[in-house]
């Protein structure tokens, strides 16, 4: 999307790094980047070592925290597109981000207790 698209008060849905966000763009943007003023979350940031996903015994652990309200961050325009919804209550919006990562999380807990179990028993099987 081109930056001339994009005008200051505009609402948008845009990412930053793992997290996505429905914001308005604050300042004119430049060639690839716009300032977008956070006004409610739509995925909250992924937790860990983003080069190391899924790895629970990386150097260091990144703890990632949402975007405030009213927070101006530089974002991709390639990561921008307009909104035209409703905007969600920030707060509410982040404690339902939250609780979406928290059953995400869970998910995979229960899945990989699941796999363990599945290969567990094939080691059975297969006499090893």
């Amino acid at each position: 999307m081109q930056e001339q698209m994009f005008t200051v008060g505009m609402r948008v849905r845009a990412s930053y790094k793992t997290g996505e966000y429905i914001g308005e763009i604050a300042e004119a943007p430049s060639a690839v980047k716009a300032a977008v003023q956070i006004l409610a979350v739509v995925k909250h940031p992924t937790q860990g070592d983003l080069h190391n996903p899924m790895d629970p015994d990386v150097g260091f652990f990144h703890q990632r925290r949402a975007l405030a309200y009213r927070e101006i961050a530089l974002m991709p325009l390639n990561t921008i597109r307009p909104y035209h919804g409703e905007v969600p209550d920030y707060t509410a919006s982040l404690k339902e981000a939250l609780a979406s990562e928290l059953e995400l999380m869970d998910r995979t807990a229960r899945w990989a207790s699941r796999c363990k179990q599945e290969l567990e028993q094939l080691t059975k099987e297969y006499s090893l």
